[in-house]
């Protein structure tokens, strides 16, 4: 199914209440309208996984197992060669959810319940109440300009109730380029979620978001709300979420900023 612009669509029916809790890192667990998604699951205890030439420290346990979180109706993952976005446990997970979407090379590596998805391509998933969502999937790029043949293909998501994109915004691992703002060109979510944390694994580059890229998807996406993610628990985050929060506020954004502390199930009308 080919995606369409939400901009240029029908007008919604009242907005769906989105609830997320912050499990650690990138992993969110999403709820909406009785469907529950799991984004980049990362289950990990703490510890060093590589030293060189990519420092990998994870410092942080996730704040529910997979037990706590229960069952899900599928993981959006934005990609499976990086360890902070897909752990060892994270990957042992993979094969007890009813499907993952993820990257068109990721999937072919993982097999098994994993989909591919092409940027911009929406697939309807059911979840386990009957009930019909949008899965959207959007442009990324996990670093500057030339990035791709070294860290590989990543994708962000859409989720939408009523049309494609109407509801929820997930970044994935991206900076501000013109593939994330062609996303704001195409559709109006309610609700971003922003891996953030500026992170320089190999310390030359940041890789993620930092404060200035996560402005700008403040000012393209001028309607909607905001949280930051994948800003702690690893030793390459170089901006956190404190530092984020202090940008837009010296800005006189803070009121669109809501902090996502972790383990506790926060709601958004």
């Amino acid at each position: 199914m080919s995606a369409i612009s939400a901009k240029s669509a029908t007008p919604a029916s009242p907005a769906m209440p989105i609830e997320l809790t912050l499990i650690g890192g990138p992993s969110v667990l999403i709820e909406i309208a009785g469907v529950r998604l799991l984004t980049d699951p990362t289950f990990d205890p703490p510890g060093l996984y590589q030293k060189t030439p990519v420092h990998f420290e994870k410092t942080s346990a996730p704040a529910l197992s997979p037990e706590e979180i229960g069952l899900v109706d599928a993981v959006l993952l934005s990609h499976d060669q990086h360890l902070d976005n897909l752990d060892h446990a994270g990957r042992a997970y993979l094969p007890h959810v009813p499907q993952v979407l993820t990257t068109q090379a990721g999937a072919v590596r993982l097999g098994n319940n994993a989909q591919g998805m092409a940027s911009f391509e929406t697939r309807t998933i059911v979840g386990a109440n009957g009930q019909r969502l949008f899965i959207t999937a959007t442009p990324a790029r996990h670093g500057p300009p030339g990035i791709e043949p070294i860290l590989g293909d990543v994708i962000g998501f859409l989720v939408g109730v009523e049309q494609p994109g109407d509801a929820l915004y997930i970044t994935g691992d991206t900076v501000w380029y013109a593939g994330t703002a062609e996303v704001a060109q195409r559709f109006s979510p309610r609700l971003l979620i922003l891996f953030t944390g500026s992170a320089e694994p190999r310390g030359a580059f940041h890789m993620t978001m930092d404060a200035n890229d996560a402005l700008e998807a403040a000012h393209a996406f001028s309607a909607a709300k905001l949280v930051a993610v994948h800003n702690e628990g690893w030793v390459h985050f170089q901006e956190s979420a404190d530092a984020l929060a202090a940008a837009f506020a010296t800005l006189g954004l803070a009121s669109r900023l809501t902090p996502l502390p972790r383990g506790v199930k926060t709601g958004f009308a």
